[in-house]
Formats: C-alpha cells, structure tokens, sequence
C-alpha cells in the first residue's frame, strides 16, 4: 500500500478541550519533573499535577462521542480486531468495549502501573508493551490506534514503532503526535510537553512518514 493512501483527519474532534495553563507550565517545569514524567509511573499518572495527568481517572465524557466517529469513518463491525499503541489504563477501549462488546480488543503500554490499574472491565484485554516492537502477526489487525505516544520515543525509534503499526494492521491505522505549525505553536509545544522525545514541525511529520511508507490517518496534537 502506498503511503499515499493516507490523510491528515481529526477524529478526535468531539474529545473535550482542556484548559491547559501552557505559560504556567513552562515557567515551573524542570528537567526532574520530565524524567520522573517519563518513567510513566504512580507520578505521572495519580500523582502531582506538574508531573502528568494528576489524577488519571475514567469519564465518559471524553471518548463516548468519538467512538462512533471512528466506527463510522473505518466501517468497524462484530468481530473486527482494534488495537490500542499506548492505551494507559485502558479508557478508550473500554469505550470501545461498550459500543459494541463484540469488537476483537487488545491494548499495549509501556507502563506497568498502567496496566495494572487498567479498568477492570478490560484487563483481559490489555498488556505491557513497547510501540516499537510489537509482537503480533502481519495484517492482523482491522485497525490499529496510538493517540500521543509514537512521539515519546526518539526518532530513529518513532520510524520503528510506525513501521511496526503499519505491519500488524491490514489497512485503518490513526495515530496523534505533537506537532506544531508555526513559531507560536512551537514555543507553547515546548512549554507544555514532559514526555514527547521527538516534536517536530507538521511538514517534518510528513515526510517522516513518506520516508517509512506509512500509510495510516494522522491528526496533530498541539496545547
């Protein structure tokens, strides 16, 4: 396939916006915070603000309305299997889950605090696991999802986790990274991020994903 076959598309458009204090976090933010961030442990989870979520709890508010934007966009029915890159505790998939219990659900995560505080309806489905090596089959899956995580990886790293993306999905893949478009965006992207490795510019994104003959959807991520 082509990586012509993929697009640019907000899937995400009906996930709520937060109010995020970008100037108050790049004012107070320090470089142990982003380590301790990037151990994606208790901290950045359940713990201080400055150092993540600061409190990473379900509600269904943020993704029972974009579940069925992509049901409808990747035609998903009874039996399709969905994987989750980077699923945390497991919210999307849980929403998944109760738009129709018969989808084929599986979820990874790096981090093992994650994965065992994972929603109980779920952890059947869910495991620990690296993006850039994901041990499933080619073509196994009808659609494979990882909403801001390819970018906390280097870049030599991010190519690896995207070509691992595009070998285990059949076709449908979408992936968020942060990305910025001008100098502005850039400077706020700085500021508010403590885990991404690899931020890059839309355009660089771009050609990133030529290079590696990536052919999923893509959206940005930006504060």
């Amino acid at each position: 396939m082509s990586n012509r076959d993929n697009r640019e598309i907000n899937l995400l458009k009906n996930y709520p916006k937060s109010k995020r204090n970008v100037s108050e976090r790049g004012q107070s933010k320090t470089k142990e915070q982003q380590e301790l961030a990037r151990k994606f442990g208790r901290d950045f989870f359940d713990g201080d603000r400055s150092n993540g979520y600061g409190g990473y709890h379900y509600n269904e508010r943020f993704w029972k309305n974009v579940i069925p934007d992509f049901v409808k966009h990747y035609k998903l029915k009874d039996g399709d299997k969905i994987l989750d890159v980077g699923c945390g505790k497991g919210f999307m998939l849980f929403d998944f889950y109760k738009y129709n219990p018969n989808f084929v659900l599986e979820g990874i995560d790096i981090s093992e605090y994650a994965i065992d505080n994972a929603k109980s309806e779920i952890k059947n489905f869910v495991k620990t696991g690296n993006a850039k090596e994901l041990h499933y089959d080619d073509n196994f899956f009808d659609l494979v999802i990882s909403i801001t995580t390819v970018h906390n990886l280097d870049i030599d790293e991010c190519k690896l986790a995207l070509k691992e993306i595009e070998r285990v999905s059949k076709k449908n893949k979408f992936i968020t990274v942060d990305a910025y478009s001008n100098q502005e965006e850039k400077k706020m992207m700085y500021e508010w991020n403590l885990t991404a490795k690899t931020i890059l510019h839309t355009d660089e994104w771009k050609k990133v994903f030529q290079d590696i003959n990536y052919s999923g959807d893509y959206y940005w991520f930006k504060p």
